[in-house]
């Protein structure tokens, strides 16, 4: 299922009226945690990263999320106040029909591909991968700008998950090796 078939299951499953976050998150299944990774690793991955604490709270944040993951939790579990935050549906579903073109394009590039390795165990060994590269993210902080590899790493692991995109997995692999590497080589030398 794509971005723009998962956005539709969204509308086509939300009550009328407002539209609650934790409902968004139920239906994107397990997918739930894709975007939750994607926005910190954006944020520490942007000029915002350069500020000084952002990368630490966005490391954090990634851990946590990814310690979610590696206990085996479907759903992402998030605080009631912000399961509860509601979007109003004509509002949301305008925002999503404007997204639909892009996804579209989104959709013909990243498709489901060595999809055993958006599946369960995979996705636990990736989220591993996602919580030492969170904690990573604290000491990086004191170089502006370091933290955006593995914030890269983080980002594209993250579109892989969304889109079961084995492939994007694989290249956010390799960039996990190498801000590990850069990491060890920054620390030894």
């Amino acid at each position: 299922m794509g971005i723009t078939e998962v956005l539709q299951k969204i509308i086509d499953t939300s009550s009328s009226g407002n539209i609650k976050l934790g409902e968004i998150i139920q239906t994107l299944e397990s997918r739930g945690f894709g975007p939750l990774l994607l926005t910190p690793a954006l944020i520490a991955m942007l000029p915002t990263g350069a500020i000084p604490g952002i990368p630490s709270i966005c490391g954090i944040v990634i851990f946590l999320i990814a310690v979610q993951i590696l206990i085996g939790n479907k759903h992402p579990w998030i605080p009631s106040k912000i399961r509860d935050i509601t979007f109003e549906r004509e509002q949301f579903v305008a925002g999503i029909e404007k997204l639909k073109p892009a996804t579209k394009k989104i959709d013909e590039l990243l498709k489901p591909r060595l999809t055993f390795l958006a599946q369960d165990i995979a996705t636990r060994i990736l989220a591993l991968l996602c919580a030492i590269v969170g904690l990573s993210m604290i000491p990086l902080e004191m170089v502006p700008f370091a933290a955006a590899l593995p914030a890269f790493a983080v980002t594209l692991l993250a579109v892989g998950l969304i889109t079961k995109d084995g492939c994007i997995i694989l290249f956010a692999i390799m960039v996990f090796a190498i801000s590990m590497y850069s990491l060890l080589i920054s620390v030894l030398g």
